[in-house]
């Protein structure tokens, strides 16, 4: 019996430690195990197969899915509950524990586990639309043409009115974008780096396009319009007075735009004649009562007659001449594209220029008029504007042997040479630089001085043998 205490002893002592063991209570056992699970600690691994099972889905199962999907997808912090192996369930003592001791373990597992919020940061503008809209519409061009032709002119209406830009700005754009030039920095420092990476030639151009001031107008009105101006006359303008004269001038634009102030009557000795008022202008009823019927029945004249047969076969036999000549001598019609000089060669005698093309004169004789389908004519005016007023041959201008050139009026409405009416019927000799206004269309006729030079030199070589 000795020999067995010792034995029963640890016995004993082995079923007394597992009866304190089986008295624990089961709360903490639980506990231990929601604490240890929640952070990690000997968490069970799910069993589950690899095999997956695939089946079709009917119409309202994938209706009841996507339901699902978009309920679960809730803005917020997500919260982590403790993790349950899926065989046990907890009794009701447990639930008990575990919502009594909840308040001391949830609030360290949510500070662990639950992550900031997220911030989306969005991108603003540097620049504001308005900015960006006028960057799109007003190019470096644009502002370089507003800022030379406010520096000539100082006033907005005028550059509004004689400055063509690549779009058709209202006068409250302009006065807009130049106010923002002045007093926005940032539209300001834009502006300026675009113009200046524009190419020199570029900004050669557009400063040769500057409108001109009132001081240089003033100036160039002082000349007469009865005077026939050289180049060399307005490159003594240019070095007398370099101050007043924009740097981008040449002699040949100032030359251009005293024509243009002489064709609109625009020198210091010109003045637009007014209209006859009260009785003195005829009406065509007037005239149409005046004119006696009695008178206009005359007698048969036969040497009349055959004296307009004769001449009748001269016109038709220089008319002959004159479309066998027709391709060779051909008046040709140019596009002015800019503000140039027309550079006459050996074959052009002289040149009617206006404000969208111009003519060569290339014969001794050229007719004027509208051109149709039936009669063909060598100048047409219908390409420089409107000419339903003007008569189907309006005119002819002529060069005599001497080298004077001459128009005579064979259309009904008169043709104003210099601000001189020509009548029907009536002719008139044209001087280099005279205006010739038609029916509203008004052209410069320039002569080729050299040529017509020469061409007096044999006619007088003619005449002296």
């Amino acid at each position: 019996m000795q020999a067995g205490a010792p034995v029963g002893t640890p016995m004993a002592a082995a079923g007394a430690q597992s009866r304190s063991e089986d008295e624990e209570p089961t709360g903490k056992k639980d506990l231990k195990r929601t604490t240890t699970q929640a952070f990690g600690g000997g968490i069970p691994k799910r069993r589950s197969s690899s095999r997956s099972i695939k089946r079709k889905k009917f119409d309202d199962e994938l209706v009841e899915s996507s339901l699902v999907k978009s309920s679960t997808r809730v803005k917020g912090p997500p919260v982590i509950e403790p993790i349950r192996c899926s065989g046990s369930e907890p009794s009701s003592n447990e639930k008990k524990k575990v919502t009594k001791s909840n308040t001391t373990l949830m609030t360290p597992l949510t500070m662990v586990v639950t992550p900031p919020p997220i911030t989306k940061r969005v991108k603003k503008s540097k620049q504001p639309l308005q900015i960006t809209k006028d960057l799109g519409r007003w190019k470096p061009t644009d502002d370089l043409l507003l800022i030379n032709a406010v520096l000539q002119t100082t006033d907005l209406t005028s550059v509004h009115l004689g400055v063509k830009f690549s779009c058709r700005f209202t006068f409250r754009e302009i006065k807009e974008r130049w106010y923002a030039l002045l007093y926005d920095p940032v539209i300001s420092k834009l502006a300026w780096q675009a113009m200046r990476q524009l190419h020199p030639e570029t900004i050669a151009a557009i400063q040769s396009k500057a409108l001109f001031s009132q001081a240089e107008e003033a100036l160039l009105a002082k000349i007469g319009s009865t005077s026939q101006p050289k180049v060399e006359m307005f490159q003594e303008l240019l070095s007398k007075y370099p101050s007043v004269f924009h740097p981008a001038r040449s002699p040949k634009s100032l030359l251009l735009h005293w024509q243009l102030l002489k064709q609109y009557y625009l020198l210091e000795d010109q003045s637009v004649q007014p209209l006859p008022k009260g009785d003195q202008v005829l009406n065509f009823s007037d005239a149409e009562q005046m004119v006696d019927e009695a008178k206009l029945k005359d007698s048969r004249d036969e040497v009349l007659e055959h004296e307009l047969m004769i001449s009748d076969r001269h016109q038709k036999r220089e008319i002959r001449q004159l479309e066998q000549e027709l391709p060779r001598w051909q008046v040709l019609v140019d596009s002015i594209t800019g503000m140039n000089v027309p550079d006459f060669d050996n074959q052009t005698l002289a040149a009617l220029r206006g404000r969208m093309v111009r003519y060569l004169m290339r014969s001794r004789e050229i007719t004027l008029g509208r051109a149709t389908k039936d009669k063909q004519i060598d100048v047409d005016l219908s390409l420089e504007g409107p000419a339903w007023k003007i008569s189907r041959k309006q005119g002819i201008i002529k060069l005599k042997n001497n080298g004077d050139f001459f128009i005579a009026n064979e259309g009904r409405r008169p043709i104003y040479i210099d601000g001189r009416p020509v009548l029907s019927g009536n002719k008139w000799k044209l001087n280099n630089n005279s205006v010739v206004e038609i029916a509203g269309l008004r052209f410069v006729f320039l002569i080729n001085l050299e040529l017509i030079s020469l061409i007096k030199a044999e006619a007088a070589k003619m005449t002296q043998q």
